[in-house]
């Protein structure tokens, strides 16, 4: 059995080790289940890469990253909305707006 590390990849930390279970759950956070069931949930992760050889996982953790996969969703089942991309769009102005100011 693979017991993963996840490792943090902008802040290169290690977040969780002895980890069996990465899923989404139904809100759309990353959950992290370990090898005794305790699980740890990130609100807005991303999987990045997965290798079995060194048992590592890194994730991307970003504001920005739960509403993305909350329309990819619904852009595959077919329920996207006006509303929910101008949302996502505010999202990206928001985005753009604080990158400018630096």
């Amino acid at each position: 059995m693979c017991e993963f590390k996840i490792i943090d990849l902008e802040k290169n930390n290690q977040l969780a080790e002895e980890i069996v279970i990465l899923s989404y759950s139904n809100k759309n956070n990353l959950q992290l289940r370990d090898i005794l069931g305790v699980s740890k949930e990130l609100e807005s992760a991303l999987i990045y890469n997965v290798n079995t050889l060194d048992q590592t996982c890194n994730i991307f953790q970003h504001s920005i990253v739960k509403p993305f996969i909350e329309l990819i969703k619904e852009i595959n089942n077919n329920t996207l909305d006006v509303a929910k991309i101008k949302e996502f769009q505010l999202i990206i102005d928001n985005l753009k707006n604080e990158i400018s100011k630096k």
